[in-house]
């Protein structure tokens, strides 16, 4: 895990005290909220609906013990007594005082933490594959190339004001957990036929208000090149994206408008003359540095499938269902990967009590290496489990209300805040999500039904990625009622598509039943094996359709 150096540590106490000062004029009337926001947002802080809102980063998702720990007492503290994780590995907390908020910041720099760049045209906390550094198959640990990004991109002073917000995802293993092509610029390590590992660069990927799936525009960038050719595409959009429309801002409006051949042409010419006038290669030093903190921990020689474990999920069905649903091979034999859900059924998705989360660091600390992981999909990850230890861990989780079974089910839905707490929103989503989550709690159904991602988001911005969910359900506003438009065959891994509007959308008190309408019709029409995602390309929309218009 990095550890902040002399330079991060001087950033983060500087920016505190000088937001310190901003907020103490704020409340002393010496500047109005219009000469406040910008101040505000550059430290991640909202004004939303009901009060403010603070946007905590967790670069490329990973938190210490020590850090969780820290964010719980600030949800109980400051806030709460719960905080959000986001589809942006971020956490928020919806409700601390404005007076306060210097003293969170505070007491986040103490456990190198901030919130800085988590708002504002810059770009913004840089994502990467929960699964980072332990996943069986990863060509390499993409932590240490988003830590350097990082770095380079904090404070840029040539990207800290870009047309609009831009957002980088970074991926190592062939199954893409970071949903690289529907970020702005989404990196993919590949090898080329020599062996060496690089990375695929695919840029104009987004959803928001035209959503689109990035293209590939170099299918291998040796890494030595890496900043230099992230440079050339910055400054190729930061000349040419439009500044005159909020909702034409994004990049991939740049490339669409474009076209991928000549974007590509362009960010090739400004590389060149990057790479011959002011290289930026990445030096072998800097980079054995930054991948110096992210060494495998002491794993122990351990038995593979031990037999003690067999017999756990022989006698005991609910770890049984547990396990089959929440742990992930890890390239260490003996170890595994432990999703833990955030997405108890009639639950809130993303949230966590203060206790929970200081439940998740003493897990951390006692069956792994003291490190938690946050996903995009709004779960949290202990990376390193002995196998052994499952059974434990199991009961440890469900004391804390952690062990819900259902990762990559049909209850293991992700949705943005809404209009519960969003001032952008149109329409619920929590309530949306709590229902159907209801609806599907019998956990032998969501086995039966199988690998199902449902995504909700409240209004266009799509916080919640419905996109590319293989559910989508977007929140609209329909003469001032609350109406929900589904999509349906929306992926967010390297088999990356976008959903197909079904038609119109229907009012928040049948969003369940059409919900439940396209399950049933799943699983009517299936071939053995066959997932939802796979049954829906092979059928097409028609089917789904038919029974949703019929029945509703």
């Amino acid at each position: 895990m990095y550890r902040y150096d002399e330079f991060d540590r001087a950033l983060v106490d500087e920016r505190v005290a000088q937001f310190r000062d901003q907020v103490r004029r704020r409340v002393a009337g010496e500047l109005t909220e219009d000469e406040f926001k910008p101040l505000r947002l550059m430290n991640g802080l909202y004004l939303q609906l009901h009060a403010y809102m603070l946007r905590v980063a967790i670069p490329y998702g990973v938190l210490s013990s020590v850090q969780m720990r820290r964010l719980a007492r600030v949800a109980r503290v400051y806030d709460r007594g719960y905080g959000h994780f986001t589809t942006r590995q971020n956490i928020q907390f919806n409700w601390p005082r404005l007076e306060q908020v210097p003293d969170i910041l505070e007491e986040l720099a103490e456990v190198e933490m901030h919130a800085i760049q988590t708002s504002g045209n810059c770009i913004r906390n840089v994502t990467a594959d929960p699964f980072a550094g332990v996943a069986a198959g990863e060509i390499d640990d993409p932590r240490v190339y988003a830590e350097i990004v990082r770095q380079w991109s904090t404070l840029h002073p040539e990207f800290s004001f870009l047309p609009r917000k831009f957002k980088i995802a970074l991926t190592g293993a062939p199954d893409d957990r970071a949903a690289v092509k529907v970020h702005d610029i989404g990196l993919r390590m590949v090898r080329d036929d020599g062996g060496e590992a690089g990375f695929e660069v695919v840029v104009g990927g987004g959803q928001g208000r035209t959503p689109m799936i990035g293209h590939v525009i170099r299918g291998f960038l040796p890494v030595p090149q890496l900043l230099t050719y992230l440079e050339a595409i910055l400054r190729v959009y930061n000349q040419l994206g439009r500044r005159d429309n909020l909702y034409k801002a994004r990049i991939k409006i740049l490339i669409h408008q474009t076209g991928v051949e000549a974007f590509t042409r362009l960010v090739e010419d400004e590389f060149a003359a990057l790479w011959r006038e002011a290289p930026q290669a990445l030096p072998g030093g800097e980079l054995a540095r930054v991948r110096a903190f992210f060494q495998p921990p002491a794993y122990r020689a351990l038995e593979d499938r031990p037999a003690a474990l067999a017999a756990a999920l022989e006698e005991n069905g609910d770890f049984a269902r547990w396990s089959a649903a929440s742990v992930s091979a890890h390239k260490q034999p003996g170890y595994a990967i432990v999703t833990v859900s955030l997405k108890p059924v009639g639950g809130v998705p993303g949230d966590a009590t203060a206790g929970q989360m200081e439940a998740a660091a003493d897990l951390a600390d006692r069956f792994g290496f003291g490190e938690l992981r946050v996903s995009h999909e709004q779960n949290l990850v202990l990376p390193d489990v002995a196998q052994r230890d499952l059974p434990d861990l199991w009961r440890g989780l469900a004391e804390a209300g952690l062990a819900t079974p259902n990762a990559g089910l049909v209850t293991d839905i992700i949705a943005c805040p809404g209009l519960d707490y969003c001032s952008l929103a149109n329409a619920r989503s929590i309530p949306v999500a709590q229902e159907i989550g209801e609806r599907f709690a019998d956990l032998d159904r969501q086995r039966d039904i199988g690998e199902l991602k449902l995504k909700i988001s409240g209004c266009i911005n799509a916080c919640g990625h419905h996109h590319v969910g293989h559910i989508g359900i977007l929140g609209v506003d329909k003469k001032g009622a609350e109406h929900y438009q589904i999509t349906l065959g929306g992926d967010g891994t390297q088999t990356a598509s976008l959903g197909d509007v079904v038609g119109p959308a229907f009012p928040a008190g049948a969003v369940a039943d059409a919900v439940e309408t396209v399950v049933d019709v799943y699983l009517d029409i299936r071939r053995p094996g066959e997932r939802f995602l796979d049954a829906y390309r092979r059928v097409g929309l028609q089917p789904f359709k038919d029974a949703l218009y019929a029945a509703h």
